[in-house]
């Protein structure tokens, strides 16, 4: 059974940096891709970033930049470091995964069949 277990989040200023990780039960380079999707009180999910099985990532335009995603097979942990953060960063982060190419291709939630419960990140003015 996939559990995917999301830490790191918090409460920062702006211009702050923040590191978050998911650590997976189970062995990471099973799935074609990870990623990092947010939700905004009142706002659908959005990915944020993803990251293929061969390294490659792509990201939202409203981070590209300022957020990383990366992720360590040996340790079976998927990371988003995130710097410079504004306000419009707040929202819950979650992690998420999948053994197709699908959620790459579409970065749709829907096309994500692993997640995480999520960890919330706060970012004040």
């Amino acid at each position: 059974q996939v559990h995917l277990v999301e830490s790191g989040g918090g409460s920062v200023q702006t211009g702050g940096s923040l590191r978050l990780s998911c650590v997976d039960s189970g062995d990471i380079s099973s799935y074609y891709c990870m990623g990092w999707f947010r939700q905004a009180p009142g706002k659908e999910r959005e990915a944020v970033a993803v990251i293929d099985s061969g390294g490659s990532t792509r990201y939202a335009d409203s981070v590209k930049g300022r957020f990383t995603i990366s992720q360590d097979n040996a340790k079976n942990t998927l990371y988003l470091e995130m710097n410079s953060l504004k306000p419009d960063d707040t929202g819950m982060y979650f992690c998420a995964a999948d053994h197709t190419r699908l959620g790459w291709v579409t970065l749709a939630e829907s096309d994500f069949n692993f997640w995480g419960q999520g960890t919330q990140v706060t970012v004040s003015s």
